[in-house]
């Protein structure tokens, strides 16, 4: 087929805009593409439609012309939709090159245009595959639903999303699985890779280039290997619908940002404080909580900072119903010459209201997940949540926090049990209201991150930091291990030299307090036994144990080491 032919169609709006004698140059077939460079899935003599979401800046029309040129592409059709118009350097790169360049009004659909270009040269086979189609949907403003409903109505493919915190981006697919298929994702040594679960085979692609903890797979459920260029078109689809709601998240991760820096200042104004926190989406009167998150990447020579992956992890963890604004690297201190804790990080305002029963984990049933919620912090006891201010509904307030906190521990494990070598350390401060409350959970948050870090990772609410552990927490590293090898090396060596049970006595004996029959039960050991090896461990650190003093100092290197 010619494009003189193709133009000849009226009904289609087409214009030729490259060198008049192009009318009689063939072509073979049409290709639709958002790629930036799609190569390698080019055969020759094509006619290849584009929306232009490739395009970013004027050096990226050369790029892209280059390589059609290089296949050997028949010709270019461009579609308005996006810009409007056809940038004038895309005129001039095909110029350059010789390529036949067309005008596709926007009224025009890619689809359509393929359909007809199909019935004319009456293939049987489509000349425009059904995965073709699929690309033009999507490239037509269609979402990521509509792609995982087009995957499955016209490949007949179940088709799904998934973050690398396991959490369901897009598609139908139960929540276990989906966390498994994120640590295959996370662990894959290359991809496309394909999962073997007892469901059947899926294929797994990367959405974009991001850091693989930050970014998100497509999931086919076949195995699609031998057809790879399918899954390449569709997870690109993907970026392009990831790509048009990051622009929107990333005015709201400022928005927060500036609220909390505002909170930071030295005598923040009341009435921008609530102005800017009703702009983040939050009344006056509604609780909410602040978290605070970094992921290190140790020996990673690029990738997201801390700050910016930690950022991503509680937003994919919390079904991307947050944002997570990155801070500096301040430090707030109350006192004179106190060095305070170190803010760095990401920090997110979390409405509760996003999290109630009805919207917390809608794939899992509501005794369950309260079940497992507060086995996550002590079995058979719940979750203790701290207020800062008396609220009516209390118990609605607190079903909110364990699903705020149940989705941040799931997130974190499946992050973390896919690549061991992320360190997920997340703080979260106690239920808060108004704009007052800002900079005092920021710093809360902080300071339970802080602690997450110090443990390796994880998340630490609250309650947990007004505990000699926060102490210990922001105590510098060094200064903590000199201090418990200074009182308790004594004790390891000669548990060494002899096998014997010293630190363990000492620590049983401590978290009795200080009751001989009941260290013996614990150790099984006869009472007299442990009255001789706390003897020695007295002897040995030079301690006395009927002491409180000594007695901090043994349990505080004891939970230093």
């Amino acid at each position: 087929m010619r494009i003189r032919e193709l133009i000849a169609m009226g009904e289609l709006g087409l214009t030729l805009l490259s060198d008049p004698a192009h009318l009689d140059r063939p072509f073979s077939g049409v290709h639709i593409t958002d790629l930036p460079d799609p190569g390698r899935y080019l055969s020759g003599g094509e006619l290849v439609l584009t929306g232009l979401m490739w395009r970013r800046e004027p050096g990226d029309s050369r790029r892209f012309v280059e390589t059609l040129a290089a296949a050997g592409v028949a010709a270019l059709g461009a579609g308005r939709a996006l810009l409007g118009e056809v940038p004038g350097d895309l005129a001039e790169a095909c110029r350059d090159h010789d390529l036949p360049l067309l005008d596709v009004p926007e009224e025009t659909s890619f689809r359509t245009l393929g359909e007809k270009v199909e019935a004319r040269l009456a293939d049987p086979r489509g000349a425009l595959g059904l995965h073709r189609r699929i690309v033009a949907a999507v490239a037509e403003g269609g979402g990521l639903e509509e792609l995982c409903a087009l995957t499955r109505r016209e490949l007949g493919v179940e088709g799904a999303v998934v973050s690398a915190t396991g959490t369901v981006v897009a598609g139908d697919l139960d929540g276990g699985l989906a966390a498994r298929l994120a640590r295959e994702f996370l662990a894959a040594p290359r991809l496309p890779h394909v999962a073997r679960t007892p469901g059947g085979p899926y294929t797994l692609f990367a959405v974009d280039r991001a850091h693989r903890a930050a970014g998100w797979a497509l999931v086919l459920g076949a195995d699609l290997l031998d057809r790879a260029d399918v899954g390449f078109e569709l997870a690109a689809c993907a970026a392009l619908a990831r790509g048009r709601a990051e622009e929107g998240r990333r005015v709201e991760r400022r928005l927060a940002g500036q609220l909390v820096a505002l909170a930071r200042s030295a005598a923040p104004d009341a009435a921008e404080l609530a102005a800017r926190l009703r702009t983040c989406g939050i009344g006056a009167a509604e609780p909410y909580v602040m978290v605070a998150a970094t992921a290190a990447l140790p020996g990673a020579a690029d990738g997201p900072g801390p700050a910016e992956l930690g950022g991503r992890v509680v937003e994919e963890s919390l079904a991307r119903r947050v944002v997570a604004a990155v801070q500096g690297g301040a430090r707030v201190g109350t006192m004179a010459g106190d060095t305070g804790v170190d803010l760095a990080g990401a920090v997110a305002i979390v409405p509760l209201r996003a999290f109630s029963d009805s919207g917390a984990r809608e794939d899992e049933p509501r005794k369950a997940r309260e079940k497992k919620e507060k086995a996550a912090d002590r079995p058979g006891a719940e979750v203790p949540v701290r207020l800062t201010v008396q609220l009516q509904d209390q118990s609605h307030v607190h079903r909110s926090v364990h699903a705020v906190l149940g989705l941040l521990r799931d997130g974190v494990a499946t992050l973390q049990a896919g690549d061991r070598q992320v360190r997920v350390s997340v703080g979260v401060s106690a239920v808060l209201t108004g704009p007052g409350a800002v900079r005092g959970g920021a710093e809360e948050a902080a300071h339970a991150r802080r602690l997450a870090e110090a443990r390796g990772g994880g998340v630490v609410t609250s309650d947990e930091i007004y505990t000699c552990d926060l102490l210990l927490a922001t105590v510098p590293d060094e200064v903590r291990r000199s201090f418990a090898q200074r009182i308790l090396d004594p004790l390891f060596e000669y548990d060494r030299r002899h096998r014997s049970e010293l630190v363990r006595t000492l620590a049983e004996f401590l978290d009795c307090a200080g009751s001989w029959n009941g260290c013996a039960a614990r150790l099984h050991v006869h009472v007299n036994t442990v009255r001789y090896r706390i003897q020695r461990v007295e002897e040995l650190t030079g301690r006395n144990l009927s002491s409180m003093a000594d007695r901090v100092d043994l349990f505080l290197a004891l939970r230093a080491c």
